[in-house]
């Protein structure tokens, strides 16, 4: 870990940043420390649509140990914050001579396929607000906070849906006292209550990465 570290820089993690393009080389590889990434598949060169999500339990970039250089998805910043950043040579020459990291990213490789799985079905079989609930939680997971900065256009642009869907969405939450919402800024006022409101694939992503 203190090898990795060392040849590792922190850097900040601005909002909306794109991080790195579907079918680009990858340049760097990042261990976000707080913030967190949104993980973007676009079809038809529309927006897109969110099928995963990196923050503190992950990385990004982790096809490298794949032997796989091509990034997959379009990698967004969602929620600011820091991370650590290597390059991918480098990165690679920690990989080969690590069987820990080795080991460590090949578990989470498997939470990550997991939860991409899991974003499919959710979106095919699920309601907007338990959809909603879900995303809302992942985000607080990752934030470490109960406040964080969100407009209605991007979490609709994110989960595929109209924009009307979440509004009428997020006014159901908050007339239930789950979550407040006033300027661009969302808190979650009652965790316990979100989670029950929130669709079985919240639960789902957390068991498989336990």
């Amino acid at each position: 870990r203190r090898r990795l570290l060392g040849r590792c820089q922190p850097i900040e993690l601005a909002l909306s940043t794109v991080l790195c393009e579907a079918g680009q080389p990858t340049r760097h590889v990042y261990f976000p420390s707080t913030g967190f990434v949104s993980l973007v598949r676009a079809v038809d060169g529309r927006t897109g649509v969110e099928v995963g999500m990196v923050g503190r339990e992950g990385m990004l970039g982790v096809q490298l140990a794949l032997g796989v250089a091509t990034a997959p998805l379009h990698a967004l910043v969602q929620g600011p914050g820091h991370a650590w950043r290597i390059a991918a040579p480098a990165f690679r020459a920690e990989l080969a001579g690590s069987p820990a990291l080795q080991r460590g990213l090949q578990r989470y490789l498997y939470v990550l396929m997991a939860q991409l799985a899991t974003s499919a079905a959710c979106l095919r079989f699920h309601a907007i607000g338990p959809r909603l609930a879900r995303w809302l939680l992942m985000s607080q997971d990752r934030a470490q906070a109960d406040r964080f900065g969100m407009t209605q256009a991007y979490i609709a642009n994110m989960l595929g849906v109209r924009r009307v869907g979440i509004t009428e969405a997020a006014s159901d939450l908050q007339r239930r006292g789950l979550i407040a919402y006033r300027r661009g800024e969302l808190e979650v006022l009652d965790r316990a209550g979100l989670e029950a409101a929130a669709c079985s694939c919240y639960n789902t992503d957390r068991r498989t990465y336990d």
